[in-house]
């Protein structure tokens, strides 16, 4: 199939060139890429004006959670991947906390071969760090990057053992493999529900410290200098630790992280009147720490934006505040979201795709995440500026637990392409 857009603004994170032109995709990848004057079209070629709209490289999305083996009433492959389609998004690392585990050869080739039959987008899985998720005896790494893991983490809990995070740094390193933490100490997260400060105080809500990640942050830095594995802390969410992973940078460690869109664009007075859409791990800061990671982001700290999508259902949202579980939809509003930095004139739009699509890719070792010939044809056309107000009855998840629900928002994918096939196109309401 060859496929022709043109009339589209050409924006490659990789390279920060932006400018009119047209794209030629053949056989799944790029096959030309036309920077101005678009070229006449070849024979039996497919023609689509991207009507003035950016086209950019395809998201990766580098922590989703997926209800299936498992949970398949929150979201299943199918879904996701639907849902990931409709918000450009062209590759997901679903996470491994489903039931079983994905600790095995046996489960990673599972999701695989469920992805490759069901799902819209390349579908990665991510496997456990320790068996069962519980802290204590490691996975087998070679065995699990030779049946197609990308990465390793333990999904929602940290590893808490310090010896346990040695030896897994130490063999990552021997295997070339990305180790991803959830940096959030337990026992000091304790019975905290959302960040400790005034706010907690008023709602009359237990906190949670902001010592709870940069300690754990602290810890695994100087077991990456100890082990010198590449390290990925999967989320941070305040000023202290921005400081803790800009040190570790310069110090010359092999050491990145990322930020949940949740944090760079809510804040904790979000919760409002007890919200459990906001309900979130790590929680929503303050203003002061929302802004300090938004810098951080400008600034290349921060390498990579993150959905953190973690679908649930009625029956875990619809609690007190202090009993819902963690977690909120994003996978399909993470461009919209990511879109308001933009606006704000906080990020520029360069800056931001390069966070969401090249160097998640760049992490992952994959192709993808720029403008090139022979680069795969994932990519995404979106309007920066269609505004609209999200109704959660029409996401594409199974679960509807978004903290962006009736809220207005700018940008929206038009088309997205996974290997040049159409995986969404936006039908615009009647």
């Amino acid at each position: 199939m060859t496929l022709l857009i043109t009339n589209a603004r050409l924006l490659d994170p990789a390279s920060g060139r932006d400018g009119p032109g047209a794209v030629l995709i053949r056989d799944g990848r790029i096959a030309d890429v036309h920077w101005g004057a678009a070229p006449p079209p070849p024979d039996a070629a497919e023609v689509i004006d991207g009507g003035g709209h950016v086209l950019a490289p395809g998201l990766t999305d580098l922590r989703a959670f997926v209800g299936e083996p498992g949970a398949e009433h929150r979201e299943t492959l199918a879904s996701a991947s639907a849902a990931a389609a409709a918000g450009g998004v062209t590759t997901l690392v679903c996470m491994p906390d489903t039931n079983p585990v994905i600790d095995g050869p046996a489960i990673v080739d599972f999701v695989l071969r469920r992805a490759r039959d069901t799902a819209s987008v390349n579908v990665l899985p991510a496997a456990a760090i320790t068996k069962g998720l519980a802290g204590r005896e490691m996975t087998e790494f070679g065995l699990l990057a030779e049946a197609g893991a990308v990465a390793f983490t333990d999904g929602l809990r940290a590893v808490t053992n310090a010896q346990v995070m040695r030896r897994a740094l130490t063999y990552a390193r021997d295997f070339g493999a990305l180790l991803m933490q959830h940096v959030e100490e337990p026992d000091l997260v304790g019975d905290g529900v959302m960040n400790e400060g005034e706010m907690a105080s008023r709602l009359g809500l237990h906190g949670i410290p902001r010592e709870a990640e940069t300690i754990l942050l602290e810890r695994d830095i100087r077991l990456v200098r100890l082990t010198r594995a590449r390290y990925h802390a999967a989320m941070i969410s305040c000023a202290d630790s921005v400081e803790i992973v800009r040190r570790a940078k310069e110090a010359g460690l092999p050491v990145t992280c990322g930020v949940s869109i949740n944090n760079l664009v809510l804040n904790e007075n979000d919760i409002g009147h007890y919200r459990t859409f906001c309900k979130l791990s790590p929680p929503l800061r303050d203003e002061a720490d929302r802004q300090a990671v938004v810098a951080a982001l400008n600034e290349g700290v921060i390498d990579v934006v993150v959905s953190d999508h973690n679908p649930q259902d009625v029956e875990t949202k619809r609690l007190p505040f202090a009993e819902a579980a963690d977690g909120a939809l994003g996978i399909e509003t993470l461009l919209a979201a990511a879109l308001r930095l933009v606006h704000a004139g906080d990020v520029a739009l360069p800056r931001l795709l390069a966070a969401l699509s090249t160097a998640p890719a760049n992490l992952l070792g994959r192709e993808g995440g720029r403008l090139a010939a022979g680069a795969p044809a994932d990519l995404v056309l979106f309007d920066p500026d269609e505004p609209y107000v999200l109704d959660k009855r029409r996401l594409k998840s199974r679960s509807k637990n978004s903290p962006f629900d009736e809220a207005r928002l700018q940008g929206r994918a038009l088309l997205t392409l996974v290997a040049g096939r159409i995986a969404h196109r936006h039908e615009a309401d009647a």
